[in-house]
């Protein structure tokens, strides 16, 4: 991998993470586009940047980790929505790696493009209860929670699952996209852990440059669509997304 591809795969690992359109897919598809084998020094490398991916969020919601009873509060129903997706995707983890497929990764754009547009019908000019992430309950948290089981299957998107979980159990778009953010730090945490524990060797052989261009672009990337997401839920709904997915899905299966 050269730079030039390290800041390619880490626009689109920031751009994609945290919206709901799958990043697992798009990186798939990137580097299947890009020529980039599934070699252990370009796995060592999605790591680097998915922490990046991570960081950012810590850098955007900072104020979040304040140790004080409402953020405590907060943390707890994030660890308690993080629990159903952590224990599939430990104990199927093998069957997961498996369905990495680009058929299966265009079927499931299209399928979550689907959901998200029959939800912004079903919910149109409807008000959410939960405006705010503090009068969530524990209960809704773990709808949510499993709600996001889906994301395992590849191009369903995380984030998706999450929003489209949060989104049915009440909660309004933008105190659904950051709870998806936050949601993220654990399942991501966990994900990149496991995978720098089977690949930590391979870094000693990778150019520190790329690794590197990748892990700035990322970050910076991803800080600056988590800030314009919030925006952007602001005054819109999720139905663009909705036919992104379905487009970028159709094509997909179109050229593959």
């Amino acid at each position: 991998m050269d730079t030039i591809q390290a800041i390619i795969l880490g626009v689109i690992e920031g751009v994609t993470e945290f919206l709901p359109i799958s990043s697992t897919g798009h990186m798939i598809v990137a580097s299947q586009w890009l020529g980039l084998p599934q070699s252990e020094d370009n796995k060592a490398f999605e790591v680097i940047i998915q922490l990046a991916a991570i960081l950012a969020v810590v850098a955007n919601y900072r104020d979040r980790f304040v140790l004080n009873a409402t953020n405590i509060e907060l943390w707890k129903k994030v660890v308690l929505a993080f629990i159903p997706i952590g224990l599939v995707g430990l104990l199927l983890h093998k069957q997961i790696k498996a369905m990495f497929t680009v058929e299966i990764v265009a079927v499931m754009f299209i399928v979550g493009g689907v959901v998200f547009l029959i939800i912004e019908y079903l919910q149109r000019d409807k008000q959410h209860p939960v405006q705010y992430l503090e009068a969530m309950s524990y209960r809704q948290a773990l709808w949510i929670g499993i709600a996001q089981i889906f994301a395992l299957i590849p191009g369903t998107s995380r984030a998706g699952a999450s929003i489209v979980g949060a989104l049915l159990v009440g909660l309004s778009r933008k105190a659904s996209a950051e709870f998806s953010f936050l949601l993220a730090l654990p399942v991501m945490l966990a994900a990149s852990g496991f995978d720098l524990l089977k690949h930590y060797q391979d870094f000693t052989g990778t150019n520190m440059l790329v690794l590197a261009a990748g892990f700035v672009v990322a970050f910076v990337s991803a800080w600056l669509v988590m800030r314009l997401f919030i925006r952007f839920l602001e005054r819109f709904t999720f139905v663009a997304f909705g036919v992104y997915r379905i487009l970028f899905g159709a094509l997909l299966l179109t050229l593959n």
